[in-house]
Formats: structure tokens, sequence, C-alpha cells
């Protein structure tokens, strides 16, 4: 096995790649140049230019991808892998190329199931961090969750992946602050966690989420919150909603960047939940080391 390759986490608007030497990092890359702003054709060619320092310095260098770069609308559709699954089956249905260039290239498929309530349910590059989670912190059982654009709410028992449910809290907060009236002709926002709990308070009243959140229209023309105040409150509001659906005095872990599992923690504080934060990053490189251990294993 070549002592050095590359992890890449290649998502719809952001880009990360992570010189690895066997399981610890070198170095990383990250640019916003994800799914969406690269030709069907292009990807290819992109990557090679990203990669290019590290390819003349080590290289053609074996590369590992997860997200959505193996979805529809990535460089090659790679097929769900049905829940419960473990590490193993993810292995099974990787893609397997090898790139212009030169690399062996290895995409990882993501997994398809049943949400908890009732609807299909899809996640491409979190079942590689739920598996880097398992390996980080062994237990027969894990409840997960992974904030983001989409969060997952995922279940794991003995290393195998049983169920997941996805939340667009951050997609929803990022249409109402962006592109709707809520957010319209604002101050420069702060960070206001006074705000925030404010929103969370609201938003485990029970009232339709519709409703809810014209309060932050409302909220601020009565004097309640601050106009540089209307983003705090709106985060307050989606996450508070998202964690609605979680049972009382439910311990789960977080995994996800520290700015965005720090949103997390403090909401939980008024909710009975008991978190505990990992970082996001250390789980997606272990996790694929883990599935690349297997991948350069079933070569051999």
């Amino acid at each position: 096995m070549k002592t050095h390759w590359i992890a890449i986490d290649w998502g719809t608007t952001n880009f990360r790649a992570f010189l690895m030497q066997g399981s610890k990092q070198v170095s990383r890359i990250s640019q916003p140049c994800g799914l969406l702003s690269v030709e069907k054709d292009q990807f290819a060619p992109t990557l090679q230019n990203l990669l290019q320092t590290w390819l003349e310095q080590y290289g053609n260098l074996p590369i590992v991808m997860a997200g959505m770069v193996g979805s529809q609308q990535g460089w090659h559709e790679v097929p769900y892998a049905p829940l419960p699954c473990n590490a193993q089956d993810l292995a099974s249905r990787t893609l397997a190329f090898t790139t212009p260039w030169g690399s062996q290239a290895w995409l990882i498929p993501g997994a398809n199931g049943t949400s908890q309530f009732g609807q299909p349910d899809v996640m491409r590059g979190e079942e590689v961090q739920l598996f880097g989670l398992s390996a980080l912190h062994p237990a027969d059982e894990h409840f997960v969750l992974l904030p983001g654009t989409h969060s997952k709410h995922a279940q794991l028992r003995l290393g195998e992946i049983t169920a997941s449910s996805t939340f667009m809290t951050g997609e929803i907060f990022s249409l109402l602050s962006q592109h709707s009236i809520l957010g319209r002709a604002l101050p420069e926002q702060q960070e206001d966690n006074e705000a925030f709990l404010l929103g969370v308070r609201t938003a485990i009243q029970g009232a339709p989420f519709t409703h809810l959140i014209f309060s932050a229209r409302t909220r601020r023309l009565a004097g309640e919150i601050k106009e540089a105040s209307v983003h705090s409150y709106l985060s307050g509001l989606t996450i508070g909603y998202e964690l609605q659906a979680l049972p009382a005095a439910l311990h789960a872990w977080l995994v996800g960047s520290p700015s965005l599992t720090a949103r997390y923690e403090l909401a939980a504080s008024l909710m009975d939940l008991n978190f505990s934060p990992a970082n996001g990053d250390d789980c997606f490189i272990h996790g694929l080391w883990h599935l690349f251990t297997q991948l350069q294993g079933n070569r051999s």
C-alpha cells in the first residue's frame, strides 16, 4: 500500500481534499468549487488542477472520494447502498476507476433507506463520517446528528448504519435569511446568543413552522429583537424546530464543524438533550481511511 493517498469530500458547493500519510493528515485544500461550479465533462481537469502541487511532489497518488461527486449530478453516479449497511457493504459497492493522469480512484456510494417518518431518505458523505465516528468512539450503539445544509439524524448498531432521517435546516435558514422578506434590508448581522435562544424557545412551543418563521419579522417590528440579530433568531428557530424530533433526555453525538455543533449544543441546553461533539473532518478522514484499507485489500 502506498504511504500517501488523498481523501476528498466533494459536495454541492464546496471541495475539500486531505493529503494523507496512512491515517494522519499532512495537508489540506479547501475551495468553493463544488458540483454546481463544475461542468459535467470538466471534473477530471478540475481535480487535476486542484491537486497539482501534491501530484507533482508525490506522483499519481490513490484518491478516495465521497459526497455528491458520486451523485447523478456528479462525476460518475454510484448507486446507493441500502440501509442497513456496514463499511464492508460500502466498500463492495464502491466505483473504482483510473483518472486520465493515472491515479487509481474510488467513489464511495452513499446510502439510502426509510426515515423515522416513513419517507425515502438518502445520504452522500455522511455515511463516511458515521463510520469514522464509530471507529474513533467504539460502542454498541450510536445516535448521531450531523448538522449542515441537510442535517442528518442517524443510528448505528454494532458498526452498522441502521437508519437516517434528513432535515433541510441549513438550506431553509439560507433561503429565509437571503431570499425572503425576513432577511431583506437588514444591517450587518451579529452573533446574538440571546436572540438565538429566543428562537429556540419559540420553535419548541409547538406552533406551525410557517407561522413561527414570520415572527422573525414581527418580533423585529415590535422591538423584541434587534435588526442585527434577525439571523441569530432565525437560526434558533430552524435548529430548535429540527431538534423537536428528538426524544427528551436523549444522548447523541454531534458530528460537524466546531462553530455549528456549538449552536446545536446551545439549543440543546433548553431542551433536555445531551450532546457530545465530534469534529466532522476527523470523522470523515478516519472513515475514509477505514474504507481505503478495505479497498486496497480488495485489490490484492
